[in-house]
């Protein structure tokens, strides 16, 4: 039924019980009808940002996203009630947890590092190398049931039981899919968890600010500079990091198809991925294609002096000296912008050398064979150009949305 003959039906036979009814019977049954019509979500989006693709089976709607954060943060979801989502993914960190491996709740270590979920609502593609993950939905299960690695631990629906005990859940649960308490569902907890992920939208930097906002003053000059080295054919950072989210993989309203890309970008060797096992191997690990030794999703570049330690195995990390969470670095009074600028640095000399191996960077090793020579390949930057190419990285720091209470826990 479309929507205005569904709207017509509700109000013709409210309106012919309304006319039955005292005032205070009526009133409770206009409450009723504006909670049964369906209500689109509006997108409050950032300028320059496109509407973020849906599933169809689970449209957005504000209920949703509310019920959405409460479970986000809810330890209730782990097995041992020890660990939320949120314990994982940090809002100060633009939901990183800072670890060079994510940690379960036995303690066991992902062979990954744990991606940061600002604008995950235009990933084609979830995690860094598994093209099977294409929906927030889906990927939800992976945390909450997976075994290797245990992350949430869950292995029944005691959680469920725990959400109905809880006085909160089950109006909430309503609101969003309607059903009372029969709408406790797995299905519905993974549908509101990828509803609040799809609003941790970040678009509020210094560079979106210069960028979208005409605000001239919002980067210094050295970011500005910075800016045209990262768009320049030499550091030619932009053909793996481009557009709106700074990465070449998204998907969006005005997309006509979807854009995946996976790259060897030469963090490691193939000495030293052969010695490692499959898991930890990229693309590989599903494809079985020797070929797609080390590759990974290149993430998006926003928030990027947050996100740190970098790469998809937390492998560059800044010096001790400029870590705040380190004994040396806090003797010296480091930040968490000394430790990104540290580490950032790092990156820009990786890539400026084409990747480990060969010498470079100390490494002796061949470079990996796999490796994109087209876009890692050596390049020249002043020291100045290093620098500033550092600093306009760091203007992709959104606080806005580190600070948001939109995204902070609701207990």
């Amino acid at each position: 039924m479309k929507l205005n003959s569904w709207l017509l039906l509700i109000s013709l036979t409210f309106g012919c019980n309304l006319l039955k009814k005292d005032s205070g019977s009526k009133n409770e049954d206009l409450l009723l009808l504006l909670a049964l019509i369906p209500r689109g979500y509006q997108w409050n989006l950032p300028p320059g940002f496109p509407i973020p693709v849906v599933p169809a089976e689970n449209p957005m709607s504000q209920e949703k996203v509310d019920l959405g954060r409460f479970l986000f943060f809810d330890s209730n979801l782990s097995q041992d009630r020890s660990l939320s989502c949120g314990g994982c993914h940090k809002q100060s960190l633009a939901f990183s947890d800072g670890r060079q491996f994510g940690i379960g709740i036995t303690g066991e270590a992902h062979p990954r590092n744990a991606q940061g979920l600002a604008n995950a609502a235009y990933h084609p593609r979830l995690t860094w190398s598994n093209p099977q993950q294409r929906t927030l939905e889906s990927q939800s299960r992976t945390p909450m049931f997976g075994t290797t690695p245990i992350e949430l631990g869950l292995s029944n629906d005691e959680y469920l039981s725990r959400l109905k005990a809880d006085s909160r859940y089950i109006p909430l649960f309503s609101a969003a899919f309607g059903g009372g308490a029969d709408s406790v569902t797995e299905q519905n907890v993974r549908f509101a968890l990828a509803s609040f992920q799809r609003t941790m939208i970040s678009g509020g930097s210094p560079f979106d600010h210069y960028n979208f906002r005409g605000n001239t003053s919002a980067l210094t000059a050295s970011q500005i500079r910075g800016l045209r080295v990262f768009n320049g054919e030499v550091a030619e950072c932009f053909h793996c990091h481009g557009g709106f989210n700074f990465t070449d993989t998204s998907f969006h309203s005005q997309n006509t198809t979807q854009e995946v890309f996976y790259h060897n970008n030469g963090t490691h060797t193939k000495v030293y991925y052969d010695a490692l096992s499959i898991e930890k191997q990229g693309l590989r690990e599903i494809t079985l294609v020797e070929s797609d030794q080390g590759k990974f999703r290149a993430p998006s570049l926003r928030n990027v002096g947050v996100t740190f330690p970098y790469m998809h195995d937390g492998s560059i990390m800044c010096d001790n000296n400029a870590n705040p969470n380190h004994a040396s670095g806090i003797a010296a009074g480091a930040t968490n912008l000394t430790c990104a600028r540290n580490a950032l640095t790092k990156v820009v000399e990786q890539y400026s050398c084409g990747g480990v191996g060969a010498g470079c960077l100390g490494n002796s090793d061949p470079k990996h064979p796999s490796i994109d020579t087209t876009l890692i390949r050596p390049f020249t930057l002043t020291a100045q150009e290093k620098t500033d190419l550092v600093e306009f990285l760091l203007s992709l720091t959104d606080s806005e949305f580190l600070s948001n209470p939109s995204f902070s826990s609701p207990f």
